[in-house]
């Protein structure tokens, strides 16, 4: 294994993390808010450790393999994680350092799980927003995934960088949309800044502040859901949540089919099933939650119009993993919903966006090929001699396809049994089995937003449990691999 190309490169992330931290480091020194100090101290921190790493220790070749590809970016992430939480610390914003780590891991994550109590933020939007934005900055990184932005502008980027970008980027499988990985990288980045910013200037025209414009359009393109209010998108008028639900599926889709859109191949992209499957699911759970939400009479969805808004407000909410919520403060949170509903979005929190999205979840590719899977199995019982082959997005799915998504998921539902058991362990006040529950499938799908006490935030948990929901955000937006194979011993054994 190329350990120093490894290290090598945590190097340069480390460097392109200090140069992120500047934007915030300036916002703060042009409101005048006291947080500057630390962001720059942080700054000066990563910068420090990343020129150790990229001048120290220097590879004799740059050549990465699947297995080096996945432990890059799985300390990467680690490394990123780590240092962004220490403005929050340093400030004194949130002093416990696994407090801090615990939002940080939810920033870059696109989770949106938070500590923070709603009287903290909105404390925060009063005196702290550079901090805030740095909070909402780490989704708007996370979201494309920092090795993806250091390959779309490092001129030296390896053609073997794919084993990377395959390592990031979320989804059963992620094909080139040209043939070097440098190229792809920038693609998908100058698509993912082109919707960002058309979503800020939607929102400024439809009457949201500049801030909170910038802050949640980089909430809506991670599909994070950090909020910069205690209410979430609540307070704003319904054109914003509007143009924030739109936003949300937009980002939910696979980046490739917008490639192939702006190439005019309109006849390819529309042929993609996973779209499909994306927009029915979310056609019919709008209206199944419409139709019981506008049953429950309850007091923000009286009538129609309302019932549709708030119905589809949430079903893109969970299904692109963002975590937003237009319910107003004044009638609760996620648990006012009728049971019904609940049930529906819970479904939704597996399901997730599409592959090569910024959405987490299973992935609508990968929950389709579970389910021709099983189709394909009950068809063998009774035909057991014909040949059965499953087909997917117009091609022939392989057995060992078929085999890895099993594996895979049931891999899965191995981390998510235990983390749920591990919760359980936790005396925090008012938690209960379906807190615990929703809690763990929220931080290992990348969601945010929980049953229970915990729709409020993460703040009851303890120590234990906000790190082990921490590396559950982290194992669930690298898809399980990089983060296990990091921390197996037979990984860096010498052969």
């Amino acid at each position: 294994m190329n350990y120093k190309v490894i290290f090598n490169t945590i190097g340069k992330i480390a460097i392109v993390l200090a140069m992120l931290l500047i934007i915030p480091t300036v916002l703060a020194l042009a409101l005048g808010e006291t947080s500057w100090w630390a962001l720059l101290a942080t700054v000066g921190i990563s910068l420090f450790i990343g020129l150790v790493f990229t001048f120290a220790i220097r590879p004799k070749t740059r050549a990465i393999f699947s297995k080096e590809g996945l432990i890059i970016v799985a300390l990467s992430w680690i490394y990123v994680s780590a240092i962004g939480a220490l403005p929050f610390v340093i400030s004194g914003a949130i002093p416990n350092y696994i407090d801090a780590f615990f939002e940080t891991c939810s920033g870059f994550s696109t989770t949106g799980a938070t500590i923070l109590e709603g009287a903290r933020i909105d404390a925060m939007y009063q005196t702290d927003k550079a901090l805030l934005f740095w909070r909402s900055f780490t989704h708007w990184i996370g979201g494309m995934g920092v090795i993806v932005f250091l390959m779309a502008f490092e001129s030296g980027s390896s053609n073997r960088g794919m084993h990377v970008l395959r390592a990031e980027m979320p989804g059963p499988t992620v094909d080139k949309i040209v043939p070097r990985a440098r190229s792809t990288a920038q693609i998908l980045y100058l698509l993912y800044i082109g919707f960002t910013a058309v979503e800020i200037v939607a929102l400024l025209i439809a009457g949201m502040p500049v801030f909170d414009s910038f802050v949640h359009s980089f909430g809506t393109a991670g599909t994070g859901g950090f909020g910069v209010r205690s209410d979430s998108i609540a307070s704003y008028n319904a054109a914003c949540q509007w143009i924030i639900t739109v936003f949300m599926v937009l980002f939910g889709i696979n980046f490739n089919l917008y490639y192939l859109w702006i190439l005019g191949k309109f006849k390819s992209a529309f042929k993609s099933t996973e779209l499909w499957i994306f927009v029915g699911v979310i056609i019919a759970a709008t209206a199944a939650v419409s139709v019981d939400l506008a049953l429950s009479e309850l007091p923000f969805a009286q009538n129609a119009h309302d019932a549709v808004r708030h119905s589809a407000f949430q079903v893109a909410s969970f299904i692109s993993t963002t975590g937003y919520s237009s319910i107003p403060a004044t009638a609760g949170d996620i648990n006012v919903f009728p049971l019904f509903s609940k049930g529906v979005l819970f479904l939704l929190m597996f399901i997730g966006g599409c592959a090569g999205s910024t959405g987490g979840g299973l992935k609508v590719s990968r929950v389709a090929l579970l389910c021709l899977a099983v189709k394909k199995e009950l068809r063998r019982v009774l035909h057991p001699r014909n040949a059965n082959a499953v087909k997917f997005e117009g091609k022939t799915v392989s057995e060992e396809r078929l085999n890895g998504v099993a594996r895979y998921f049931g891999l899965y539902m191995l981390i998510l049994a235990a983390a749920t058991v591990l919760l359980c362990l936790d005396g925090g006040k008012g938690l209960t089995i379906e807190s615990n529950i929703t809690a763990a499938v929220s931080c290992l799908n990348n969601i945010g937003p929980a049953y229970g006490v915990v729709a409020g935030g993460y703040y009851m948990y303890n120590w234990f449990s906000k790190l082990l929901l921490s590396f559950a955000m982290l194992i669930g937006r690298l898809e399980i691999y990089p983060i296990l194979l990091t921390f197996a011993p037979s990984t860096w054994i010498r052969r």
